[in-house]
């Protein structure tokens, strides 16, 4: 498992990157359990953001990679939705091959607490718990 906190969103404000429809995918893709969704809906409805929670993975960390979350009001050209607990998820083309079958998972521990992202695709982490490598 890895552990993630929630970092940074994107304002409403921002200009929309593209207009087009995203693809319809499913939670074969990625899948939230019912605690993540129910927290990010609850982030959504407290940073007053609406939309999309957009999953990403970016070259960093201790291992080569790692997971970024982020509201976004807009999808971009070729990203994939997924419908999982109650979000809508944007996950982009490059990140989906990174990202098949993930189940992200939410604690609210005081340790060890936040988002956790388990990924079948994942050979190592670190012991940070918020990189890995494929």
């Amino acid at each position: 498992m890895v552990r993630l906190r929630f970092m940074e969103t994107v304002s409403p404000s921002a200009p929309p990157a593209s207009s087009s429809a995203p693809r319809p995918g499913d939670e074969r893709l990625v899948r939230l359990t019912e605690a993540a969704g129910r927290k990010v809906a609850a982030l959504m409805e407290r940073e007053k953001q609406g939309g999309f929670l957009r999953v990403a993975i970016a070259g960093g960390g201790c291992n080569g990679l790692s997971y970024k979350l982020r509201f976004t009001a807009e999808a971009k050209r070729g990203d994939i939705l997924v419908e999982t607990a109650g979000v809508r998820v944007l996950v982009d083309p490059k990140t989906a091959l990174y990202l098949k079958g993930t189940h992200i998972d939410y604690s609210s521990a005081l340790i060890a607490g936040g988002f956790k992202f388990t990924n079948p695709n994942a050979k190592a982490s670190c012991s940070c718990g918020e990189s890995f490598s494929v």
